[in-house]
């Protein structure tokens, strides 16, 4: 009887192990477009609709995230099991808002989506978003039944999708769909000539370089009214595809878009883990969210740099490096908790960031001087904070642009996202 038992337990055990995407999911997306609302002190969640999308351009093998990186996370959990299927980290623009002064002072509201593949069953969707000890709480759930006619087709957009860049299966590889702002119908081909230039950029760095074959790059050839992005402080408001700004948070340089349902649905032309935005400007700027969107000037002369920079954030979840450049951030990082990003850290748990790569006779912190370039140790400064936050370098493309290189921490954190979407 015991031998009878041990075997059942081994047999739901390896029918367990063998469950995978197909299982339980269609090669098509499920996108859940919300509202993300509060101030500097309180979120909430409002559903928007559910869209049906037809590609699914994730992993299939991957499908519960284990980088916990992202303030947020969204898990999908089989309804008649229990069983968590789907997670993914990410962050959002109003993570950051949050952290402004305005949202001490105002409510506000800004668009979110949420992209999972398309169940087969019944599941429970839930976001999370991290709490003031940086554990992950739940925030918003409800059921979704896939068989709901409420669930509407994507598909209004009809812009033509161009091959830049494929290499293979998009279930195996990295597939970033590249989307213009500010480009009108006769602007078509000079943006198609900068998502070319996009992908020569990203494999001039290592270690994209040496992956370049684990890439697609699809370009949308969405068409804008109007040339150019917003410059609200000189009065410059054109017409284009996504409404991308700078003066973001009142930051100059930080140009983004708040129409990020507008963008998904772009978007959802094509299949997608990334989304980079390039606008019709030579004005430097950009910015990058992780697991959200990137955008960068594709007209200035240091966008090699801009892009491979902002890329950082939004693929592999890098922080900011430098220090002393002005933010429109109070207290953008917690210093009693160990960030999430891979290449920042409090000392907090230094254990779980880059410690394993530092020689034995590398002090902790480490003297910002010429004696330790290019090594790579514990250097002060970092995450918009002087004091506090340490860096792996004394500089790297997430400091500065001088050196054009990634340093080791970097490096390995983009080869283990690299990874992640692709073994």
């Amino acid at each position: 009887m015991k031998k009878i038992l041990w075997l059942l337990i081994l047999l739901i055990a390896f029918q367990t192990l063998r469950a995978g995407f197909d299982d339980f999911f269609l090669k098509q997306s499920l996108r859940v477009d919300y509202y993300h609302s509060g101030n500097a002190g309180s979120e909430f969640f409002s559903l928007k609709t559910l869209l049906h999308e037809p590609f699914w351009g994730g992993s299939l093998n991957q499908l519960v995230d284990t980088m916990n990186f992202g303030n947020h996370k969204v898990e999908v959990y089989d309804l008649a099991e229990g069983k968590l299927i789907y997670s993914r980290g990410y962050s959002s623009l109003f993570a950051e808002w949050q952290t402004t002064a305005e949202a001490k002072l105002v409510i506000k509201t800004f668009e979110e989506s949420a992209l999972i593949p398309f169940p087969k069953n019944p599941v429970l969707f839930r976001i999370c978003s991290r709490d003031s000890t940086g554990v992950f709480t739940n925030r918003f759930e409800m059921k979704i039944n896939p068989n709901d006619y409420f669930i509407r087709p994507a598909g209004s957009q009809k812009w033509p999708v161009a091959d830049i860049h494929i290499s293979g299966d998009p279930a195996t590889s990295v597939d970033i769909v590249v989307i213009p702002d500010g480009f009108r119908a006769s602007e078509m081909d000079l943006f198609l000539q900068k998502a070319s230039d996009f992908a020569r950029y990203l494999f001039q760095f290592e270690p994209y370089a040496g992956h370049s074959n684990k890439f697609n790059i699809r370009a949308v050839l969405a068409v804008s009214d109007s040339s150019g992005v917003a410059v609200p402080a000189e009065g410059f408001w054109p017409e284009t595809v996504v409404s991308s700004s700078f003066y973001t948070f009142d930051s100059e340089r930080y140009c983004m878009t708040t129409a990020h349902h507008r963008l998904r649905d772009i978007a959802a032309l094509a299949p997608y883990d990334q989304i980079y935005i390039l606008t019709n400007t030579t004005k430097y700027g950009g910015g990058g969210i992780f697991n959200f969107y990137c955008l960068s000037s594709a007209l200035n002369q240091s966008s090699p740099e801009i892009i491979v920079h902002e890329f950082g954030h939004g693929f592999a979840g890098l922080a900011d490096e430098y220090y002393d450049s002005s933010t429109s951030y109070e207290s953008f990082y917690e210093l009693t908790l160990e960030p999430w990003e891979p290449n920042i850290t409090t000392l907090v748990d230094f254990a779980s960031k880059w410690q394993d790569l530092l020689k034995p006779e590398t002090p902790v912190p480490t003297p910002d001087s010429a004696e330790w370039e290019g090594v790579t140790a514990v250097f002060e400064g970092g995450g918009y904070t002087a004091k506090g936050m340490y860096r792996p370098s004394r500089d790297c493309l997430m400091h500065t642009f001088k050196g054009k290189v990634f340093c080791a921490a970097c490096n390995r954190a983009i080869e283990r996202m690299i990874d992640f979407y692709t073994k």
